[in-house]
């Protein structure tokens, strides 16, 4: 007998931690469906989602890359706020064998961050290091809660292309990545009451990645750093924020927090977040103690 089932697609897939987040839920709350990885490779992905169409047991998928921006045109509607993202990341059968698109990652992403925003800041600034897929959701998230937005790639013009397509409105700004590689001595003044953010958007730092240079004296004292990478979770980039005595939020916080989203899309049940320790610790077993979350 069959039965419901979602998953993930990408290329490669085997490093994905969503099976196992999905499935810790599927677990606790008693629900008779699983959660996949599907390896589609680019010029297998047409075909994939139409073989999902006629699946009655299929209810939808969780994209990663390269497909997010690819998907695109495959399906049959882009909701808020992918159409603003430019960038899909979960997709759901509708009526009438119709597939609907929108993206997890922006609400996944201010998540850790639901605390500090709740509060007035003078001022809120982030600096942001990639261009790539997931510093789309992030650049939209971030200006939608009045954030001075500096982003920083090896492409200048391309990140100065995202933020105008992203964050049209307010005085943002695109900078060489490079830039923030070697120290400064630039005298932040006083920063009470304002929130800044230092998030590595990027794929530096993950397994098999060069490292990304970041030095600390670019970030005010109260700088929160974030980094989205999750192999390994606690990178060098942390390590080093943790050292200058910065908060840190690991890439597990936006992990888990956009697939609670996807997950009651999926199986019509909000995940059980009461158990987040216990999914963390099954997610990170070699661990080690004191390091931030």
């Amino acid at each position: 007998m069959t039965r419901p089932y979602a998953e993930v697609i990408g290329d490669p897939i085997a490093q994905s931690k969503s099976p196992a987040i999905h499935n810790f839920w599927l677990g606790k709350l008693g629900i008779a469906a699983e959660y996949r990885a599907c390896h589609v490779r680019p010029e297998e992905l047409a075909d994939y989602l139409a073989a999902r169409r006629a699946d009655r047991d299929w209810r939808g998928c969780n994209v990663t890359m390269p497909h997010k921006q690819a998907v695109m045109p495959l399906i049959d509607r882009i909701e808020v706020p992918a159409d603003q993202i430019g960038a899909v990341n979960t997709i759901t059968p509708g009526s009438g064998g119709g597939l609907a698109g929108t993206n997890t990652d922006a609400s996944g992403f201010l998540e850790p961050l639901g605390r500090d925003l709740e509060k007035a800041h003078y001022f809120r600034m982030a600096r942001i290091l990639g261009t790539g897929g997931a510093a789309r959701a992030i650049i939209a998230a971030l200006a939608g809660h009045g954030f001075t937005l500096v982003v920083a790639g090896r492409d200048p013009g391309k990140a100065r292309a995202l933020l105008d397509e992203l964050a049209p409105m307010g005085e943002h700004h695109a900078i060489d990545l490079a830039h923030f590689a070697d120290p400064t001595d630039f005298p932040f003044d006083d920063r009470e009451g304002c929130l800044d953010l230092v998030i590595n958007a990027s794929s530096l730092g993950m397994t098999g990645q060069p490292p990304l240079a970041f030095d600390w004296s670019h970030a005010p004292p109260s700088a929160i750093a974030y980094d989205i990478v999750t192999a390994p979770l606690d990178t060098p980039f942390l390590q080093d924020a943790r050292a200058r005595g910065h908060r840190t939020i690991d890439g597990l916080s936006m992990l888990i927090g956009q697939a609670a989203v996807a997950f009651e899309r999926f199986f019509g049940e909000a995940p059980p977040r009461e158990h987040d320790a216990e999914l963390r610790a099954i997610l990170t077993p070699d661990r080690g103690p004191g390091q931030a979350a």
